[in-house]
Parts: structure tokens; sequence; C-alpha cells
């Protein structure tokens, strides 16, 4: 997804983070992984939402990626 201020992924509420956001998030969910103070439970939810989130940044990056490509090619 895209927004006017920059590139964004959604969120577990279906509302739009920007990518530095849910990069933050996924951060702060591997932090608390490695920490080893939650649960088995809560663990798997947060590797759930941290692989979630992987992927939707991934998507927005290969998404610049395709525009640098264009803009690069267009360029020349």
């Amino acid at each position: 997804m895209c927004e006017k201020s920059g590139m964004s992924v959604g969120d577990s509420s279906g509302s739009a983070l920007d990518f530095e956001s849910a990069l933050a998030q996924l951060q702060g969910i591997v932090q608390k992984l490695e920490s080893g103070d939650l649960s088995l439970e809560d663990s798997l939810k947060g590797f759930e939402e941290g692989v979630r989130l992987t992927r939707q940044c991934q998507e927005v990056l290969q998404h610049a990626e395709q525009r640098v490509q264009i803009l690069t090619q267009n360029g020349n």
C-alpha cells in the first residue's frame, strides 16, 4: 500500500502503519521474544505478528525497489 507521505503497511486492525512504525513494532516484538519473559502462548502470538509484519515490510521494500528501477530506467 502507498499513502501520500510514503509507504505503509497494514496493521492487525486493518489501518495503515508507515514502514518505519512497522519496523519499530517488529523490533519491539523481537526484544520481547528475546527477553524470554513471555509465556509460550504469548511468544507464539508475538512470533505470528512478527512474521506478518516482516512479510508486509518486505512487500513495501519490493514495491520501493520497483519504483527505483523504473525511475533509473527512465532516466537513461
